[in-house]
């Protein structure tokens, strides 16, 4: 059985943008330095060679990685994502309990997370706290720093 790959949909166009970018253009731009440094000669001492044949194989790899990946994604539909209760896809409003600081995340799969763009897993620390819990409930995360506790003031599509 396959494992699934959970994407929302700017995920799957995101990552569907990327494959197409490393197919077409790409695969083009290190084909074009193969072949001038083909045109070198001697490809024992041809460090651009070596360097150009080290960037396709990264390339052929990411396709790889990425084509399975499609393969097995299920989508998340924002427009099915309940407001009642975190899930995934759910767009989260926190306030830290005795604090003034804010947080807002989108909760995603693992292969989409980026904390700096506010998407956290739902397999993170705060992730899996936040997961089924309505507005009003306070988590508590458990961070390197020790527990903090958070109010969810807010679940969006």
């Amino acid at each position: 059985m396959k494992e699934e790959v959970i994407l929302t949909e700017e995920g799957k166009k995101r990552f569907e943008a990327e494959l197409q970018e490393l197919k077409t253009v790409k695969r083009r731009e290190v084909a074009e330095r193969l072949k001038n440094a083909i045109s070198y000669g001697d490809l024992m001492e041809n460090s651009e060679y070596d360097d150009a044949k080290n960037e396709q194989a990264r390339i052929e790899h990411r396709i790889e990685i990425l084509e399975a990946m499609l393969a097995k994604a299920r989508i998340i539909d924002r427009r099915h994502v309940k407001t009642k209760e975190v899930d995934i896809g759910s767009l989260v409003e926190l306030k830290e309990v005795g604090s003034h600081k804010k947080h807002t995340y989108r909760i995603v799969g693992p292969v989409e997370a980026d904390p700096e763009d506010h998407k956290i897993s739902y397999q993170s620390p705060v992730g899996r706290a936040l997961m089924g819990h309505k507005v009003g409930d306070v988590i508590t995360v458990e961070a390197p720093s020790g527990s903090k506790r958070f109010r969810i003031t807010a679940i969006k599509k």
